[in-house]
């Protein structure tokens, strides 16, 4: 449910807001950019991670000197919707129905399903000009929290043909085949045509709970597949960030975008701000604000240049109480620098053309080490020495 809230509603609510904090004082200068394909809008859907998924899909394809294409982040929603429905079906419930999603998804899908143009599959069947998902996805959970109940004491060999017609009569039947630049193509002719090896892709995270250079299921709720990343510790997972972007990889990026430091208006710090840093304001009024508005507050009294030192340790802290979720995911395309000399990653979003850098964020280094999840990378992008510890051929 936090995926999803973080994924539609804040898109809804938080701009405004976001628009009247003050990030003017903050001089960006690009130290290596790569070609991505146009911002993306996911509206009000909970898929992020269909459109930072083909995003960076997209822009592998770029970097192999293979044409822009613009790929339908609905055919990867509905194959994963109906995978999903038949794992949740076959667990007896005991599993996860949501939006949410993962890099994986988008992976598994190109292998197994193809892929379709956006122009040929927009998924917009419903009356509407944009993703609005909100009717769709009380349905296909409705659904399958009625196939579990078991009324008829057996499964019927019906049900999957009725979640099919959900997602057909919202997202369109998908198409056996289709004619795209002149030539027929079916999902799985059309993806070998874009000459995309999903194989040479790997996941990789950072947390103390399990060994380090092994791999591990994440343990989150949009991980329902169950796929494995590679453990490293996070000083080595942020050279890879480095080394994939200084070679021209851009990373698929998991991250928590809750935080009070991720702004909607292009900006995501670590703000290392106390409340005792206001004693000199009317401390009445602060104590009287809500959490909300001491948040901004503190914002607005950060710098640009100061922020917390992460550690391992604070990492694990706040993934093991919650603190740190799977919001969000976004593609990571290249470097800049403030004024002052701190790093930050530029972020392709998906929340459309909106803030002061048009649906592109500038994520600092510190907020990357402590924020990010798990990530996507061509197995190339990697350091040797590190693919070498995870026997990475």
């Amino acid at each position: 449910m936090k995926y999803y809230l973080t994924c539609t509603l804040l898109l809804a609510g938080g701009i405004a807001t976001a628009q009247e904090k003050d990030t003017t004082g903050y001089q960006f200068t690009v130290v290596k950019e790569l070609k991505i394909t146009p911002i993306q809008n996911q509206n009000r859907s909970g898929t992020c991670w269909s459109f930072s998924g083909l995003g960076m899909v997209e822009a592998e394809l770029l970097r192999k000197g293979k044409e822009e294409v613009n790929l339908s982040e609905m055919f990867v929603v509905y194959m994963s919707y109906k995978d999903k429905a038949e794992k949740y079906v076959r667990l007896h419930g005991d599993g996860i129905f949501s939006p949410g999603g993962s890099f994986e998804d988008v992976l598994y899908t190109m292998k197994h399903y193809g892929a379709i143009p956006e122009e040929v599959y927009t998924g917009l069947n419903y009356g509407e000009d944009m993703h609005v998902h909100g009717e769709l996805d009380a349905l296909t959970e409705a659904y399958v929290k009625a196939v579990i109940k078991n009324p008829n004491q057996k499964l019927s060999t019906a049900w999957q043909k009725g979640f099919k017609g959900i997602l057909d009569a919202y997202l369109g039947e998908i198409p056996e085949t289709f004619t795209y630049k002149g030539e027929k193509y079916t999902p799985q002719s059309y993806a070998a045509a874009l000459d995309f090896n999903t194989g040479d892709y790997v996941s990789l995270t950072s947390y103390a709970h399990h060994p380090f250079y092994t791999e591990f299921a994440l343990e989150i709720p949009d991980n329902w597949r169950w796929a494995t990343s590679y453990n490293l510790p996070i000083d080595e997972l942020m050279q890879v960030f480095d080394n994939a972007v200084n070679n021209g990889y851009t990373v698929a990026w998991g991250s928590d975008v809750s935080e009070k430091g991720f702004n909607r208006d292009g900006l995501a710090i670590v703000p290392e701000v106390n409340a005792e840093d206001l004693s000199n304001s009317d401390k009445v009024r602060w104590t009287g604000l809500s959490s909300k508005e001491r948040d901004n507050q503190l914002l607005n009294f950060y710098k640009p240049g100061h922020e917390k030192n992460i550690t391992q340790d604070m990492r694990q802290e706040a993934f093991d109480n919650y603190q740190t979720t799977d919001d969000h995911g976004m593609l990571i395309y290249g470097i800049a620098q403030d004024q002052y000399g701190t790093k930050y990653y530029m972020v392709k979003n998906s929340w459309g053309e909106t803030g002061t850098y048009k649906g592109l964020w500038y994520a600092s280094e510190t907020f990357v080490k402590y924020k990010t999840m798990n990530v996507i990378v061509h197995k190339n992008a990697l350091p040797k020495a590190i693919k070498a510890k995870l026997g990475i051929k």
